[in-house]
């Protein structure tokens, strides 16, 4: 493993959190302007009051889908990526797999569950990883030193699954 790498911190991070989560909320409320059009006034005074409903599960899901999706195809979401952060293994420091992005989302529960503890432990780890990177297997570094489709950096199961 390279002395040279650096790990993404907890301030940078969350910065790409914050980007993300923008980015996130303009497009799903985009998809949802245009599938529903704008809504009455009753109607955004119900859903005031609803709660969660099908519409929350709707976004968390597309969440979850794109997130895992860009983890593992580019190794990060906009919001990493715009602050050179990039998801990769532990071990290899190439792409995640899939199990290993499915892992690393379904972690932020883990995470955020003991008062976000899981996530300041990022700020204290020596490899800046949280409980969500723990779980998964990843770590967050800066400077990636390669291309994230280098197929170089793959390893020969990724490779395989990628021509079934």
């Amino acid at each position: 493993m390279p002395e040279d790498i650096e790990y993404g911190g907890f301030w940078r991070r969350l910065g790409a959190a914050l980007i993300d989560r923008v980015l996130f909320v303009v497009l799903l409320g985009l998809l949802q302007l245009a599938i529903y059009g704008l809504p009455s006034p009753e109607a955004l005074a119900a859903a005031e009051d609803s709660g969660f409903g099908f519409d929350g599960l709707f976004q968390e899901l597309v969440m979850f889908v794109v997130s895992v999706a860009l983890w593992v195809r580019f190794t990060g979401t906009p919001g990493k990526l715009l602050l050179n952060c990039h998801v990769v293994d532990a071990e290899s420091l190439g792409p995640v797999s899939l199990r290993q992005g499915v892992l690393r989302y379904l972690g932020y529960i883990v995470s955020a569950l003991p008062l976000f503890a899981g996530f300041f432990w990022i700020a204290f780890d020596k490899r800046k990883q949280g409980f969500h990177d723990k779980i998964a297997n990843t770590v967050v570094v800066l400077n990636l030193g390669y291309e994230p489709d280098d197929e170089s950096r793959k390893s020969l199961d990724q490779l395989l699954r990628e021509v079934r």
